[in-house]
């Protein structure tokens, strides 16, 4: 091949491994000067401003980013239904992965009440607002709320330290058929002690074949030293890693926005993933980037233009 063709080739392979369309599963929507405020973020973070559906089109778009799920960062109930009706004529956002809590008399209730909302897509629950996702599972209740999630068709997202996969492995045979998302597993601190390490990665192996189990890379890029890296190859071993062991068609990109804006901007923590995907070719490219989570949260188009 002459160096034309060879550049030919190169151009028009690069051009393929483009997605045809790019979905955000997780994204965070809140208003602080709403009378009752936020729990989150902190007043003194720099985040800590109005975040809107129109505020998500002006960043994201630009980058082809064409929908989004958001994810609820609040553990007040009625805040599922404010991000519900704030979402409802608002189509770029796809649904709301909310926040209820299995294992609480009031969860069957809630539930019935907010599944009745097709953009209520799961849960979120695991270790966070103070929740000890191992606690929980000793009551038996949980477990129960946990099929019944099954049973609604709805998804359950979670996220924790390494000892989140032994929670997971119960929750994945107790309640067969629900769908998981492990979020911001990308961000999670391996154990430092190779035994410690070895058995992480045996349950995330043996998490990987059950069926329904996907996992969110959200919570990319991090610190090292005084710098955060846009470099994909610096984040290449854990990526490697999550990637080979769950396979193409279990992986979803969420940039964890604003709450990754402290580490970048959206244009870097998208860029950093697609630069990563891109060398994996055209197909593992579609399925991140879209095809997948619409697995995970069986999310319907809401406007032309959006991935079908």
């Amino acid at each position: 091949m002459d160096r034309r063709a060879f550049l030919s080739a190169a151009l028009a392979a690069r051009q393929a491994a483009v997605p045809s369309s790019i979905v955000d599963s997780h994204i965070h929507l809140y208003d602080p000067t709403r009378p009752k405020g936020v729990p989150w973020p902190e007043k003194d973070s720099s985040i800590y401003r109005r975040i809107l559906p129109a505020d998500f089109r002006r960043t994201a778009a630009p980058f082809g980013v064409a929908a989004a799920v958001a994810v609820e960062c609040s553990p007040w109930v009625e805040d599922n239904q404010w991000v519900l009706d704030l979402i409802s004529t608002e189509p770029a956002i796809l649904g709301l992965v909310g926040n209820i809590e299995p294992g609480t008399a009031e969860f069957p209730r809630l539930l019935s009440r907010f599944r009745r909302n097709p953009l209520f897509l799961g849960i979120r629950f695991g270790y966070l607002w103070g929740r000890d996702l191992s606690e929980a599972l000793q009551k038996p209740a949980t477990l129960d709320h946990l099929r019944l999630l099954a049973r609604a068709g709805l998804t359950l997202d979670t996220a924790g330290p390494p000892k989140l996969a032994r929670d997971l492995l119960i929750i994945a045979d107790q309640a067969p058929g629900l769908r998981i998302v492990i979020d911001h597993l990308p961000g999670v601190e391996p154990p430092r002690q190779p035994a410690a390490l070895a058995a992480w990665h045996t349950r995330l192996r043996e998490l990987a074949d059950r069926p329904g189990i996907f996992v969110k890379l959200s919570a990319v890029l991090r610190r090292a030293g005084d710098r955060v890296p846009l470099d994909a190859a610096f984040y290449r071993d854990r990526l490697d890693f999550i990637c080979d062991t769950f396979g193409p068609d279990r992986l979803l990109f969420g940039s964890d926005w604003p709450n990754s804006e402290p580490l970048g901007s959206y244009q870097q923590v998208l860029g950093v993933v697609q630069s990563y995907f891109t060398a994996r070719g055209q197909a593992p490219l579609e399925g991140f980037f879209w095809r997948n989570s619409q697995s995970a949260y069986r999310w319907k188009p809401r406007a032309a233009g959006q991935p079908r």
